[in-house]
C-alpha cells in the first residue's frame, strides 16, 4: 500500500536522498599557468560555484595535495568559505596520501576534517626553495651582467654568493606568511588543538592518527563511509568537475611547443610530492 501511494504522491512532494557533491583538490597549489588547470583560485572557480547550491546537504573536499602558493591557498580558502555561508551548506574535507601546507590549509576551510589513518597531514609552516650557481659560473667562465634601477632589485641572484641581509629579508618574508597561516589554523580549529604550538606550527607532519591527536582532524576515516554514517545508507554522492573543452586538449594532444614546459611542470610536481615520500 505505502508503494502505491508513493506513486501517487507527486515527486516533488517526496523525501529525497540527501546529496553530497564533492570536490576533488588533486595536485599543488599554483597560479594558473597556460591552457593546463591548476588548482589555483582562477581554475577551482568553475568547479566551486558549480558545487555549492543550496538544498544539498553538504559539499565534501577530497584532498591530496603536498602544498603550494600561501595566496592561491588563501585565495581558495576564502572562495569556499564565502559560498559555504552564502547557500548555508556545511563542508567536510578528506584527506587522501597528502594534504600538508598548503593542502592543509585548504582542509581547515571544512566544517570537520577526516584523513586515512596513514595518510600525510600537517606541515604548517612556510618554505621557499632554488639553487645557488656561483661557482659553476665561475668554473664555466660565464661573465654574469645584470644591470638595476634599485639597489635590491636583484636580491637573491642564484649566480651571486648569499648576503645575509638578503637572508634575513628573506626569513623575515616567511615569517610573516607564516604567521598567517597560524592565524587562519587556529582560527579555524578553535578549541580542538591539542598540542604545542611549537610544535603543531614548527613544519612537521604527522599520520592521520596522530593528526587527530593533535587536534589537527577530527577523525580517522574515509568520504564515503563517513558520509553514509552521517546521512544514511540512502545518501547521494555526486562528484562535481569543470566541464571539459573541445579541440586537442580533450583528446589528450598537444602542441609540441608545449612540450618543454610541459616536462618542467612534471618535473615541479614530483618535487612537490617527492617531500613527503610519495
Amino acid at each position: 500500500m505505502l508503494k502505491s501511494l508513493l506513486k501517487i504522491i507527486p515527486a516533488r512532494f517526496r523525501k529525497s536522498s540527501p546529496l553530497i557533491h564533492v570536490v576533488r583538490l588533486d595536485g599543488p597549489i599554483v597560479a594558473e599557468r597556460g591552457l593546463r588547470p591548476t588548482l589555483s583560485g582562477k581554475g577551482l572557480e568553475p568547479v566551486l560555484t558549480k558545487a555549492f547550491r543550496k538544498g544539498i546537504a553538504g559539499v565534501a573536499l577530497a584532498i591530496n595535495c603536498p602544498g603550494g602558493s600561501p595566496v592561491q591557498s588563501a585565495i581558495i580558502a576564502r572562495r569556499i568559505r564565502e559560498l559555504a555561508a552564502e547557500h548555508k551548506v556545511p563542508v567536510y574535507a578528506f584527506c587522501e596520501d597528502v594534504a600538508a601546507s598548503g593542502g592543509y590549509w585548504l582542509a581547515c576551510v571544512a566544517d570537520e576534517i577526516y584523513a586515512d589513518e596513514n595518510s600525510i597531514v600537517g606541515s604548517i609552516g612556510v618554505i621557499s626553495m632554488g639553487f645557488g650557481f656561483p661557482e659553476a659560473i665561475k668554473k664555466l667562465g660565464v661573465e654574469r651582467r645584470v644591470h638595476t634601477a634599485g639597489d635590491n632589485k636583484s636580491q637573491l641572484d642564484p649566480f651571486q654568493p648569499e648576503k645575509p641581509e638578503e637572508v634575513a629579508r628573506l626569513e623575515g618574508l616567511l615569517s610573516e606568511m607564516h604567521e598567517s597561516f597560524k592565524a587562519m589554523v587556529r582560527e579555524r580549529r578553535a578549541g580542538k588543538l591539542k598540542g604545542e604550538e611549537k610544535e603543531l606550527f614548527s613544519g612537521l607532519y604527522w599520520r592521520g592518527e596522530k593528526a587527530q591527536a593533535l587536534g589537527l582532524t577530527d577523525g580517522v576515516g574515509h568520504l564515503n563511509d563517513v558520509l553514509r554514517r552521517k546521512f544514511g545508507e540512502k545518501v547521494q554522492i555526486k562528484v562535481i568537475s569543470a566541464a571539459s573543452g573541445w579541440g586537442l586538449r580533450r583528446i589528450g594532444m598537444a602542441n609540441p611547443s608545449d612540450l618543454p614546459e610541459a616536462a618542467l611542470d612534471a618535473l615541479e610536481r614530483r618535487a612537490w610530492w617527492s617531500r613527503f615520500g610519495l
